[in-house]
């Protein structure tokens, strides 16, 4: 009896998993076929025999109100219809699976490779396009090229909205304190922050839409001509202790070899052996530049030398320091009155101290007694005046040099910065 038992459970399992009807069928075929129609003209065609399939699908899913759909792809997974280009068959927009539970990738090797490319990278980052930030994804093992694309793929969706590996840091204590008044006030129920859980919506959309200004940001001279041959490009990070310093080294320097080898890569794919001025190839045409100033209340000497040698240790090597008053200090609250370019009347004690620093660590590194400037640095009166200087070098750098100025010591000096710099 028992037996027979557990076959009748298996026939009535089998008899929910039924083929829809032949007359099921035609009806949501004709449903979808004459909506799509209506839509069409000479400008916008009928879907493709797959496409359409794809959308009768989702329309027998949505209409006969399945628990869960599987969608296997037809070809790569990227600009597949089943992922990116699904007919909208109420609109006759194309629309997109956005919100899956899970992703899978099955064992990939090569097929398709007039469409998807030539190499299991090429195939794996095809696939990976059905990765959707906040889904949780998975696959077999797969070789290793194919795996690194996948992985690198998947990192890619988790990009917070500030840059720096030490914001991830800051958004995990963000997420906990969040976490922890959420649950107390019972507007959120969240799973406990000690084991591996999937972030709520809302947690992932704010740590990747989050902005700080003055921190880890990257913006350009806006000033500058466009038929300038060079670029001017502003990187500002308010850190002024030396922790903070540190911090700030590692991410210029890690921002500006990834900018540097990303136009140095497009340059090389673009085939083109003539430099334009959106090309800056070669070390020897990208210059770094410091422009620094910090409280007096401040210690230099432990501020600069983690800066500077945290650069170094990165390959990051600064052409020249500019050392300038901040322009805020000059302010009062509800005044907008701007520093004169030339003060002569400014007392810049604090900054000639704060070069005589620089040149100490310039020398010691070349092995010279400490003597007069040696033209690694330069104090001005003002910071439009420092501003000038280098707007001034783009304009006569007779080649495409892109100048690449760090903005660190003070959160006054950075927003003073971004006064001057944007339109």
């Amino acid at each position: 009896m028992k037996k027979n038992h557990e076959d009748c459970s298996f026939a009535e399992e089998r008899e929910k998993t039924v083929d829809i009807s032949e007359e099921k069928f035609l009806g949501y075929f004709w449903w979808c076929y004459n909506r799509l129609k209506e839509r069409t003209n000479e400008e916008i065609p009928m879907p493709t025999y797959f496409r359409f399939l794809t959308s009768l699908a989702f329309k027998i899913f949505a209409a006969e109100k399945v628990d869960v759909a599987i969608l296997e792809v037809g070809l790569g997974g990227r600009l597949d219809s089943t992922n990116s280009f699904s007919w909208g068959i109420y609109t006759g927009d194309m629309l997109q699976v956005r919100k899956p539970v899970v992703c899978g990738v099955s064992p990939l090797g090569y097929d398709h490779m007039e469409i998807l490319g030539d190499t299991l990278g090429k195939i794996a980052g095809e696939k990976a396009g059905i990765f959707k930030l906040g889904v949780p994804a998975f696959t077999v093992p797969q070789p290793d090229e194919a795996m690194r694309l996948l992985e690198e793929k998947a990192s890619q969706l988790n990009k917070l909205g500030l840059d720096g590996e030490h914001q991830y840091l800051n958004a995990g204590l963000a997420v906990s304190l969040a976490s922890t008044w959420l649950q107390q006030v019972g507007k959120l129920e969240v799973p406990s922050l000690t084991k591996k859980c999937i972030l709520p919506e809302k947690f992932i959309k704010g740590l990747a839409t989050a902005s700080l200004q003055g921190r880890g940001k990257v913006v350009s001279d806006q000033f500058i001509e466009s038929q300038t041959s060079g670029d001017l490009v502003f990187y500002l990070d308010g850190a002024h202790t030396p922790e903070s310093m540190e911090v700030c080294a590692k991410w210029f320097s890690s921002a500006v070899n990834r900018d540097n080898q990303s136009e140095s890569s497009e340059h090389l794919l673009s085939g083109s052996s003539e430099s334009s001025h959106d090309q800056f190839s070669g070390e020897e045409n990208c210059h770094q530049i410091l422009l620094f100033n910090c409280m007096s209340v401040r210690d230099p000497t432990m501020l600069l030398p983690h800066l500077r040698n945290t650069c170094s240790n990165y390959g990051v090597h600064f052409k020249k320091a500019l050392f300038v008053p901040n322009m805020s200090v000059y302010h009062k609250v509800g005044t907008a009155a701007d520093l004169p370019e030339d003060d002569p009347q400014v007392d810049l004690s604090w900054q000639l101290t704060l070069q005589k620093v620089w040149e100490s660590l310039v020398q010691s590194e070349i092995g010279e007694e400490d003597g007069e400037s040696s033209g690694n640095s330069e104090v001005y009166t003002s910071l439009p005046m420092a501003i000038k200087w280098l707007r001034d070098s783009v304009h006569e750098s007779s080649s495409a040099t892109r100048f690449q100025v760090l903005v660190t010591g003070s959160l006054h000096l950075v927003g003073d910065v971004l006064r001057l710099i944007r339109k």
